[in-house]
């Protein structure tokens, strides 16, 4: 009998272990039995856009935390396919900073043209995993037909993600604000907070990508509030950072230096956690948001069971082929062309990258640190070899731009290190691009 593999989730990660088996089954190999469970309608992760938060039609947690006008905040020179350019999907180079609906449609290009549809169980949701007896036993629950039902495996791949369960922290006076308090999570369209003061609190990726998106659709101001260190760039007129927020008195928001402003909305851009309720104890992933995660050998297999696989669970420069690289080398250790080694050997892996991530001094450290991992994974596994190297210089000069100008740096262009064509300039700059449908942009 053939192995079986569960992976659950077919979004970004999930999709490139599915295009992994497929790679090796185009080649010839015999392939383990593939069930892919996902809890949304379509595939596509966070990439696949719906108006939903709290609870979806099946009183289901919304996944989803994406929202309307999001661009690429990383320019897909980082990003790109090995085995798929941007050039193959859309016949043409295109500008380095792609809106949502242009990189969701390049990631579907890559798993139609694979032919995987047919492994993932669409509406399904994974409600318990567990493992006996040298097998895992996962209980699922068919959405539409309101039916759960248990299926034994050899493997598990978790590719569920971690940015869909957010970190909420409260604030004194938000049980009694006059205006509106919502993770980013729930954060779906800027034109809500037209004419508005915002408040973010945090300094993450989504708190200076919101806060530019409102900024862009007309709110009024933006006050961002840190708990460490202001993001410190050049922003417009009606933008402030403040201390730490301490309280809320009415619509009146009071900071840690003593200062205080009015607002009509509080966004928590906080963050995420690593959240995965189904997992039996003993299989569960708990590690903090960092590039060496806890207990996940060569950053992937779970040292306490190394036949369960988590993808994608580190804090990212790189993604989808890192999820690549990563899925790569699981299907080679699942179908034995990589030996598992003692578990000794697994911990001192572990403890190794964490030691060399903590030796890190700063972003470029950790962005070529990523970049020596990927390196790493590639080197194993028949992936197509990319300029890696590459790839970290565009990351580099991303953040360059970014100091630069934070509400231009996404007007700049780079070659793609996997054609090594250069991006055009996109035809309108960002801060006056309003319409972000595929078919406008791609009118290069």
């Amino acid at each position: 009998m053939p192995k079986r593999i569960a992976i659950i989730g077919a979004g970004p990660s999930g999709l490139a272990q599915l295009r992994a088996f497929q790679s090796a089954k185009q080649n010839g190999e015999d392939i383990p039995e593939i069930v892919c469970f996902e809890k949304q309608s379509d595939w596509g992760g966070l990439w696949n856009y719906t108006w939903r938060t709290g609870v979806d039609q099946y009183g289901e947690p919304v996944h989803g935390s994406m929202y309307r006008y999001l661009w690429s905040n990383g320019p897909k020179e980082g990003l790109e396919f090995a085995d798929y350019s941007f050039e193959e999907h859309f016949g043409k180079q295109i500008a380095s900073y792609p809106p949502r609906a242009v990189l969701f449609d390049y990631i579907q290009g890559r798993v139609e043209k694979a032919g995987v549809r047919d492994w993932i169980r669409f509406e399904t949701a994974v409600r318990r995993v567990e493992f006996e007896d040298g097998k895992f036993s996962v209980t699922v629950k068919d959405l539409p037909a309101d039916n759960e039902y248990t299926e034994v495996f050899d493997h598990v791949i978790c590719a569920s993600g971690h940015f869909s369960t957010p970190n909420v922290p409260e604030f004194p006076g938000f049980e009694s604000f006059k205006g509106r308090v919502l993770h980013a999570h729930d954060f779906r369209d800027a034109l809500e907070f037209k004419d508005q003061d915002i408040l973010i609190v945090g300094t993450s990726y989504s708190a200076e990508d919101i806060g530019s998106q409102c900024w862009k659709y007309g709110a009024k101001s933006i006050t961002v509030s840190h708990r460490t260190a202001a993001m410190g760039y050049d922003w417009p007129d009606s933008w402030s950072e403040v201390p730490l927020l301490t309280h809320v008195d009415g619509k009146t928001a009071h900071f840690k230096d003593g200062t205080s402003r009015d607002v009509d909305a509080v966004i928590l851009c906080t963050g995420y956690q690593h959240h995965f309720p189904f997992m039996a104890e003993e299989l569960r992933l708990k590690t903090a948001n960092r590039l060496a995660t806890a207990d996940l050998y060569k950053g992937v297999a779970w040292v306490h069971n190394p036949a369960l696989f988590y993808l994608g669970m580190q804090d990212q420069w790189f993604t989808f082929n890192m999820f690549d690289a990563q899925a790569w080398w699981v299907r080679d250790a699942i179908m034995s062309k990589i030996a598992m080694p003692s578990k000794d050997e697994m911990d001192a892996d572990v403890a190794d990258r964490v030691a060399r991530e903590d030796a890190g001094e700063d972003d470029y450290d950790a962005i070529w640190y990523q970049g020596d991992y990927i390196k790493e994974l590639i080197a194993e596994t028949d992936y197509p070899s990319f300029d890696v190297e590459g790839a970290c210089q565009a990351f580099k000069a991303w953040k360059g731009h970014k100091k630069k100008g934070i509400m231009t740096f996404r007007d700049n262009c780079y070659a793609s290190v996997m054609t090594g064509s250069m991006a055009p300039i996109h035809h309108t700059p960002w801060v006056d691009a309003l319409d972000d449908s595929l078919e406008v942009y791609l009118q290069n």
